[in-house]
């Protein structure tokens, strides 16, 4: 029952919580952020109408109206990160919202949108686009945030059952956490020496894994769903494959290598009936919006393709999940 091949797509929705620590928000940076609340409507549209399911990780604080209900949601410890560039209340701390109803930080009307879309998961990118590997912080703390995050998404409809840990910085001890808080599955990285969580990582990491989105540096090891362990007392481990690059006037030849091998690996993925799983950021899309999205609609399209031929089907996180749990009893 567990030979088939499935297409995953996860987002790690955050806005400007997600690059806190690298970007001031200048006027440049704030139209960029504009631009991907516009472009979010466009993108669930062509999810639903294709019957594409997306698992969105929602940064927690995403779920405020305004300044007044963030103040009042946040944890009475905040985290005790020993670089306090790590952490998201020291930067409002320092350079304060854009207003009450900051749009750069706050996206309820958005999250709405995506939880009333057909096909759609929400999932938890913890509250405070919270570091699970940075020095200082503990494990109560990062229970805290969690506690916070499910708790917003309850209040907004939604049970939270998937996690994708910020930054990707996965955490191994913090898997009973996420138990006992009723996450079933979260995205851990590929299995390849280079794909280690994105802070800290050598520069000889970082350019074999920007290399390795144009051209076949090494082999990606096929997932199969049958191989995904179920363990008590644990979520399941759901391991990315490809990060989707956005589209850029600089690389112009290197898009089409990148689009090449994205389609040449979900074939490959179709056709031996294995697991493929893409990921990105929604804000990924704010410098070149129309350009992102013609990408985005031939991936799709050749999904289609590679559904029709082979059956490759589309899951969530938890779709995958409770598939496997079931086909594993």
């Amino acid at each position: 029952m567990l030979n088939k091949g499935i297409f995953c797509i996860s987002l790690d929705f955050e806005l400007h919580w997600g690059c806190f620590e690298r970007m001031e928000l200048n006027e440049n940076q704030q139209q960029y952020f504009l631009n991907t609340r516009k472009i979010i409507p466009s993108k669930l549209d062509l999810f639903a109408s294709n019957e594409i399911h997306v698992t969105w990780a929602v940064v927690g604080m995403m779920y405020c109206k305004n300044v007044e209900e963030w103040n009042q949601t946040n944890p009475e410890i905040i985290p005790t990160f020993t670089n306090e560039k790590a952490s998201a209340y020291k930067w409002i701390e320092k350079h304060g919202f854009k207003g009450e109803e900051d749009p750069f930080h706050f996206a309820p009307q958005l999250i709405e949108l995506v939880k009333n879309t057909s096909y759609q998961e929400i999932a938890s990118h913890t509250y405070a686009h919270y570091f699970c590997l940075e020095p200082g912080q503990t494990e109560d703390q990062f229970r805290d945030d969690m506690k916070i995050s499910i708790a917003l998404a309850n209040k907004n409809g939604s049970k939270i059952k998937s996690l994708v840990f910020p930054r990707n910085q996965f955490n191994p001890n913090y898997l009973s956490v996420c138990h006992d808080l009723g996450i079933t599955s979260v995205r851990s990285s590929p299995d390849i020496w280079y794909w280690r969580y994105g802070t800290g990582s050598t520069m000889k990491e970082k350019f074999f894994r920007a290399g390795d989105a144009y051209i076949k540096i090494q082999p990606i090891k096929p997932v199969y769903l049958k191989d995904i362990e179920v363990k008590e007392n644990s979520p399941l481990l759901l391991p990315s494959t490809r990060l989707y690059r956005a589209w850029s006037p600089k690389y112009k030849i290197q898009n089409l290598f990148k689009m090449r091998r994205i389609k040449d690996e979900m074939t490959t993925a179709a056709k031996n009936n294995a697991y493929y799983h893409m990921w990105w950021h929604p804000h990924n899309f704010g410098n070149n919006p129309k350009e992102c999205m013609l990408e985005l609609e031939e991936i799709i399209e050749h999904f289609l393709k590679l559904k029709r031929n082979y059956g490759f089907e589309s899951m969530t996180m938890n779709e995958i999940t409770d598939f496997i749990r079931r086909s594993k009893k």
